[in-house]
């Protein structure tokens, strides 16, 4: 499990893959010395892409104001059919804790996930970002045992995209008072990297 404390963003990681070359090994000459060989091409090699995935699913701590979240993340989709052609679903289940714990209530309003998408070459076109508001007021009950659980599913992205990163941000209201109308907006952000499968 990861941990991570939010002020700002909690980070998003990574499967590798490497590519080495070698050279053949030199002829010899007829008089038996060896022939000059030839200099091995330089080794290229790609650069590592995070997969915070890899194990199938991982669970983030994000701490905001008062407000602790714990946010499970998973998919039904086997990471290594998450092509840039494939729907690929993401599934989120999501709970919070106060401290002090005096009663009150914490709702989630609305849930944002934007995906930024890269290649080996840079940045590449992204879907738009993926949303859901709450449809009740003021939002869906999360205090603890109470829970919200979603998925959003990302669809297909550039066939050269490696890897996705998506920035979810969940926006909460946190009851002033057990008995009050009022509420306090907390907003927690985190990030999750993840490595786009080749094609077949």
């Amino acid at each position: 499990m990861s941990v991570t404390r939010i002020a700002a963003v909690g980070v998003i990681s990574a499967a590798a893959l490497l590519v080495s070359g070698c050279s053949a090994p030199p002829w010899l000459s007829a008089g038996g010395s060896p022939s000059p060989s030839a200099s091995a091409s330089p080794t290229s090699t790609a650069a590592p892409v995070q997969n915070d995935l890899a194990a199938g699913a991982v669970t983030r701590t994000v701490e905001v104001g008062a407000i602790t979240l714990t946010i499970d993340y998973w998919s039904t989709l086997p990471m290594d059919q998450w092509t840039a052609a494939a729907n690929k679903p993401l599934s989120f289940a999501v709970h919070a804790t106060v401290t002090p714990a005096d009663g009150q209530k914490i709702y989630l309003s609305r849930v944002t996930a934007t995906p930024v998408v890269a290649g080996d070459d840079g940045a590449l076109p992204a879907p738009d970002p993926i949303v859901d508001q709450a449809s009740v007021a003021p939002g869906y009950l999360v205090l603890d045992p109470y829970s919200y659980s979603q998925t959003f599913i990302v669809p297909a992205l550039d066939s050269a995209a490696t890897s996705l990163e998506l920035t979810v941000k969940y926006e909460l209201l946190q009851q002033s008072t057990p008995t009050s109308s009022d509420y306090a907006k907390q907003t927690a952000v985190d990030t999750l990297s993840i490595a786009i499968a080749p094609e077949d």
